[in-house]
């Protein structure tokens, strides 16, 4: 019998997938539940239905897994699909989703299961887009424009959370739709851009808020931003034998967001390139290459398409002098010119689609010997690196790290050398 939605069906949970839903089968139809754990057996309302796979939320839970939590957050507010599992098996799930994409995707089985690097749950993450809907701020409910509360989910710091109440009262008064927030490690400063309704004008100067370094409202009449006050900017500091590398960030710039496992992301990244020449593609504000930088490898390519983020990513590579050499435009297009020289090592951190078919190309008509892949999204990379393995690379190491608690996301680092 064909599934439809709000039908209520009873499903013994199988396993978990890409994207934090959890599989099952009804009558021999996929059913991708959230709200559930393998393991279980519950009972979920169908949201939609589909010929081949059918989705679902858990309106109870007849059999409950041992790992479950007690009163957890919503598990569909800001994406927390996983707040709901106790966070051990949170990591055990991430590294089976990861293995699992490589399975069905790459077509490779990967010899043992993947390590997740843990971190600390509350506050890790440094930058959030949040929505504003009839004065309240918060995060949207999971596939919805419904909005719900942040602070339960915990990902923020509580220190910004009560300077976002401040910008509220503040602001009151002035129609805005989603707020951008960026903030240093260290919680030292905190850049905010909020985005106006259509019509509406920024507002002249507003007196400074505590807690919040710099504010930026973003018209939609025109492209450029108007500085309320402050500093647009926030700079993190990273440890490198040679003393402290400073990498300073627009908040329109993208900057990975987890405080507790930057340092660990970027020294294992730094661990799998030897010495020589490197090309880094996507490179962001300079993350890797600056810290490459840093830590004395010389002849660094680094290449960023985003107009903010390279702007930053050339003012953090100054301090090297001649040893980054930035080139702002497409990876495409610049692994497209005549002449690409090929490096030793390539660092590639691409977007959550992964590389195009025109970045793959080029990647692999240079050869390079070694390619460091850091990547958001395991379906994306289990389809590249079968592409690598294909034309001739092996892959020698892959790790994961839980940049988003409670989420599922997963950010998985992947060696691969050319036999």
């Amino acid at each position: 019998m064909p599934l439809h939605p709000n039908a209520e069906i009873t499903l013994n949970i199988e396993k978990p997938v890409s994207g934090g839903r959890m599989l099952a089968r009804h009558e021999g139809q996929v059913v991708l539940v959230a709200g559930a754990i393998p393991g279980e057996r519950v009972r979920a309302r169908v949201e939609r239905a589909g010929k081949q796979v059918a989705f679902a939320e858990t309106v109870d839970v007849l059999q409950p897994s041992a790992d479950r939590r007690q009163g957890a957050a919503d598990w569909s507010c800001g994406g927390s699909l996983y707040a709901h599992v106790n966070y051990e098996r949170q990591l055990s799930l991430k590294s089976e989703v990861v293995s699992d994409a490589f399975a069905r995707i790459g077509k490779f089985h990967l010899p043992a299961p993947v390590t997740v690097t843990a971190s600390r749950e509350d506050g890790y993450r440094m930058r959030a887009r949040l929505h504003i809907k009839g004065g309240r701020l918060g995060f949207f409910r999971e596939g919805t424009h419904d909005l719900c509360d942040a602070a339960p989910t915990r990902q923020l710091l509580s220190d910004t959370h009560v300077a976002l109440d401040r910008l509220q009262e503040r602001l009151a008064r002035i129609r805005v739709t989603s707020c951008e927030l960026s903030e240093n490690a260290a919680a030292t400063e905190r850049a905010i851009l909020l985005e106006l309704e259509p019509s509406e004008q920024p507002p002249g100067l507003v007196d400074p808020i505590d807690g919040i370094s710099g504010l930026l409202f973003a018209s939609h009449e025109s492209s450029q931003l108007t500085v309320a006050y402050g500093c647009p900017y926030v700079t993190d500091e990273l440890a490198s034998p040679a003393g402290p590398v400073a990498l300073t960030h627009h908040v329109q710039s993208f900057f990975q967001g987890n405080r507790y496992l930057l340092q660990t992301l970027v020294a294992q990244v730094l661990a799998w390139v030897p010495a020589g020449t490197v090309t880094d593609l996507f490179a962001g504000v300079g993350l890797f290459a600056v810290s490459l930088g840093a830590n004395g490898q010389r002849q660094i390519v680094a290449v960023e398409g985003d107009r903010s983020s390279a702007r930053d990513l050339a003012a953090n590579a100054e301090a090297y002098g001649g040893t980054i050499r930035v080139e702002h435009g497409s990876v495409e297009r610049y692994l497209q010119r005549r002449g690409v020289e090929r490096s030793d090592t390539i660092v590639l951190d691409p977007p959550r689609t992964g590389l195009s078919p025109e970045a793959a190309t080029g990647l692999l008509g240079l050869k390079a010997p070694r390619l460091v892949y850091v990547s958001c999204d395991p379906a994306t990379l289990a389809r590249d690196v079968r592409r690598f393995i294909d034309a001739g690379y092996e892959l020698e190491h892959i790790e994961a790290f839980d940049l988003f608690p409670n989420t599922a996301h997963i950010e998985t680092l992947a060696v691969l050398t050319r036999t």
